[in-house]
């Protein structure tokens, strides 16, 4: 029920572990690699020896969940933030590893988890008002969780506001966000072309009209055009890659009733990552 906030990868952008430049290259180097084992084990060596390095846990609790382990992300998450508790992004984080567990639990612990992560999320805002990531994750949450445990489109327009003020850019991505949500597809469209008029090579703009054409099924050569436009750009470190992108050409061309078309996109999406999920279901799929 939480958003998709689980990145490609995690590079230490701050100062962790500036009393040994080898380290931070070694986790750096491991995290771009998305060998979350082996990055668990070099910090889990770390906290041992350094018990009071909250960047240490922090890490190492990410080096879990971006395998979607809540159960043994939390422990760490949670205890950097308890060694650095003015710092939005650990607590933010924190909020994350609960949503994870609430979209594996019963409904019972699934209620309590996405009550912990609502707590998290608006506690990181409250640390950091600026913080847009932490606003971005409780505007998700608002938008994704059920009435009965605290979401609501209310909500999500008023983090949205908010972003806006800080950031415009960012702002007209989180109101194209819900607008997609509330199936006001041209208003979506709008925003991302505004967007695009002052920086036309946005990757995630780009692939979010993409995205937008698949769903809604308009404007799909639009779509497709945007598509192949990510293709000759390099993906950000926080963005999709080209697997997803060819992913997506998919879903449009077989809405355009192009099957061989959206069969070479399947394959080609899963030339880059064989074990992609969607792309394995939509190849199948096709007939």
């Amino acid at each position: 029920m939480i958003r998709s906030f689980i990145v490609s990868f995690l590079l230490l952008s701050t100062a962790a572990f500036a009393g040994d430049p080898t380290l931070k290259d070694q986790v750096n180097a491991l995290f771009r690699d998305r060998k979350w084992p082996e990055a668990q084990a070099l910090l889990e060596q770390v906290v041992t020896a350094e018990p009071a390095n909250a960047e240490a846990h922090f890490f190492l609790g990410m080096s879990f969940l971006n395998r979607n382990d809540a159960e043994h992300a939390i422990p760490p998450l949670e205890k950097a933030a308890a060694l650095a508790p003015a710092n939005s992004s650990y607590v933010r984080h924190v909020g994350d590893a609960y949503g994870v567990a609430a979209q594996k639990a019963g409904l019972f612990a699934k209620m309590e988890w996405a009550k912990k992560c609502k707590a998290a999320y608006e506690k990181a805002v409250e640390l950091d008002p600026k913080d847009i990531n932490a606003r971005w994750s409780a505007m998700e949450f608002y938008r994704l969780a059920p009435g009965f445990l605290g979401g609501g489109m209310e909500g999500a327009y008023a983090q949205a506001a908010e972003i806006k003020k800080l950031d415009h850019v960012r702002g007209l991505g989180a109101y194209s966000l819900l607008y997609v949500a509330d199936k006001k597809y041209a208003e979506a469209f709008g925003l991302y072309e505004e967007v695009l008029k002052d920086t036309p090579d946005d990757y995630g703009t780009l692939l979010q009209i993409g995205r937008l054409a698949g769903i809604s099924g308009e404007r799909l050569d639009q779509g497709l055009g945007a598509l192949q436009r990510c293709l000759t750009l390099t993906p950000p470190p926080n963005q999709p890659d080209h697997s997803r992108v060819h992913w997506r050409m998919g879903t449009i061309l077989e809405k355009k009733n192009d099957k061989a078309g959206a069969r070479a996109a399947y394959e080609a999406a899963l030339a880059i990552d064989p074990k992609f999920p969607q792309a394995l279901e939509s190849l199948a799929k096709l007939k």
